[in-house]
């Protein structure tokens, strides 16, 4: 790809509209490729200027909870009210053999066939959470090509719930009923970042499960402080079988979203997130160049190897590399 024409043309199909191109341009953000990397900062340039103006929604909850199920059922009913829907499946990649599964798609192929729905399964890659090191960039994307609506599926273990929680406007957490106890093992952490909970299953013989699991939630988050003053963190019930409870958890992210605006506090909280974003890619960016050296690669392969002899502290290995590096520390005694 040639810049800065092609790039301009690029940016162009996107925001006319162009699937196709909205894909190449997600490819193009997620590549490590140095080249690619320069190309897509100016492809984000372009198209910043659109980026901004939709709801973003992270949605975890452990494996089994039926968050792809949930998610394809509120997508539908989302693109009827006559939304464009945006899914950022984050997948989880195989940190033996680098592979992903990348089932989203088929686990949600009402909405992936929608022509007002996108749906992205995006190899996590063991990126910091088991986000993909690029999700912050996907979404200027999407909202510049006219997705109203980003919902971030995450992984639903380690620490993916924390890294979504700080580039969304609202967090999600998705709660199986009757599982032993009213958290049934959540991180209290976890816990702490949701803005909306949703009890998942709440259909069948699992209603009354589902409902006294909501009571039970309810009682333990008057515990917990809400992310934002003046907020309550609603408990819902829902279901992905017969939708029910949907429209209803759609009310409370539209509410507090609404409590953002009013209370004044969407533009900090996305101005935060920004300077979260490039402190991130500084870091990464540090950490890489740092990296690049062969030098250093063989530095560090020796202090590995004698820490893992036990000749050397962890301490005295690292400090061997930092003060080669001119972190201005001198190597220690082990």
């Amino acid at each position: 790809m040639n810049a800065p024409g092609a790039i301009y043309s690029l940016a162009a199909a996107l925001i006319a509209g162009d699937r196709a191109a909205l894909g190449r341009a997600i490819t193009l953000v997620e590549s490590t490729l140095p080249e690619h990397q320069v190309q897509a900062q100016a492809l984000l340039a372009e198209v910043l200027p659109r980026a901004g103006g939709s709801i973003h929604v992270g949605i975890t909850g452990v494996p089994g909870v039926g968050k792809s199920s949930l998610i394809e059922r509120l997508g539908l009913m989302l693109l009827e009210r006559g939304h464009r829907v945006a899914v950022l499946a984050v997948d989880p990649s195989s940190q033996v053999s680098g592979g992903s599964i990348l089932g989203d798609k088929t686990r949600m192929a009402g909405l992936a066939r929608h022509d007002g729905a996108f749906v992205r399964p995006s190899p996590a890659g063991g990126t910091l959470g088991g986000v993909a090191g690029r999700t912050r960039e996907s979404i200027s994307l999407l909202e510049a090509a006219g997705y109203d609506i980003v919902l971030v599926e995450t992984v639903g273990v380690g620490q993916s719930e924390t890294v979504v929680a700080g580039m969304v406007d609202c967090f999600l957490v998705l709660i199986l009923p009757g599982a032993g106890d009213e958290l049934q093992g959540v991180k209290r952490g976890i816990m702490e970042l949701a803005d909306v909970v949703a009890v998942t299953k709440a259909d069948g013989d699992n209603l009354a499960r589902a409902r006294l699991a909501r009571a039970q939630l309810q009682a333990a988050l008057h515990l917990l402080s809400a992310r934002y003053q003046g907020w309550t963190v609603p408990v819902l019930t829902c279901s992905a079988v017969d939708g029910s409870g949907l429209a209803e958890l759609w009310d409370a992210v539209v509410e507090h979203r609404r409590h953002l605006v009013d209370a004044g506090l969407l533009d900090p909280l996305r101005r935060r997130q920004a300077r979260q974003w490039f402190q991130t890619l500084v870091d990464e960016g540090l950490r890489a160049a740092l990296l690049a050296g062969p030098e250093i690669v063989g530095l560090m392969d020796e202090a590995a190897g004698e820490v893992e002899a036990g000749l050397i502290s962890p301490q005295a290995g690292a400090a061997r590399v930092l003060a080669v590096v001119g972190a201005g520390r001198e190597p220690t005694v082990s």
